[in-house]
């Protein structure tokens, strides 16, 4: 009697593996869906107060979206290589407080910088010891970049356009948790991108003269399905 009773109860307790042979594949693929905030690190130039005309310059994030595929290649229990060719669109922006001395006043003017960026990430992936239907992961590589809408050679007619080099190099760094479910692994992720290329064209304006290196820098929140 006694083991009709704890023979159930000890298979309630036993979860169902998932996917168990999948981390077997030597080759595997998927899509990536997922929101990011570009954003810029500007490093002003080192005499910058005796522009007495600019009082300060701040960057502004904005949040946009990304689509990409994963293609994964399994080189050891614990190591994977990945390639995720991605597609991300965004914006950012810079702030200037200008002093006009003849008004006596302070303004405010923004830049907006509009992008649309081809995203070629090589990355390794370290991962923790499956348990059940879960483990956890951290992930990191090189990301080269190209900027599909970049005005770095349009003729922008005497607007002041804030023109960025169309193509940049970024080192990345994340995590992220593996879940396996009866059909397919889920893999929320959260990754830092930190561009290594002074993108900014100079030019003989007051948005350019001050800033003597522009990189960029991005958060990137995913969801993979693989």
């Amino acid at each position: 009697m006694v083991w009709l009773i704890s023979s159930p109860l000890n298979a309630q307790k036993r979860k169902i593996l998932n996917l168990p042979n999948y981390d077997r594949q030597v080759v595997h693929f998927g899509f990536i869906l997922g929101i990011n905030s570009f954003n810029f690190t500007p490093k002003p130039i080192e005499d910058i107060r005796k522009l007495d005309t600019l009082l300060a310059i701040r960057p502004a994030a904005a949040a946009g979206f990304s689509l990409g595929i994963v293609s994964n290649l399994h080189i050891g229990d614990n190591f994977d290589f990945r390639f995720l060719p991605t597609l991300s669109f965004g914006e950012r922006s810079l702030y200037y407080n200008i002093r006009f001395a003849s008004q006596d006043t302070i303004i405010e003017k923004r830049k907006l910088v509009e992008s649309t960026l081809l995203e070629f990430p090589l990355l390794l992936k370290y991962k923790s010891a499956r348990h059940g239907n879960f483990r956890a992961y951290v992930i990191g590589g090189f990301k080269p970049t190209i900027d599909l809408a970049s005005q770095d050679k349009v003729d922008d007619a005497g607007e002041k356009i804030l023109k960025l080099r169309r193509n940049d190099y970024h080192y990345e760094i994340g995590f992220g948790f593996d879940f396996y479910s009866q059909y397919f692994k889920f893999s929320p992720e959260i990754k830092l991108a930190f561009g290594l290329r002074n993108l900014m064209i100079p030019e003989n304006t007051i948005y350019t003269t001050p800033i003597q290196r522009l990189q960029s820098r991005s958060l990137y929140i995913s969801f993979t399905f693989e």
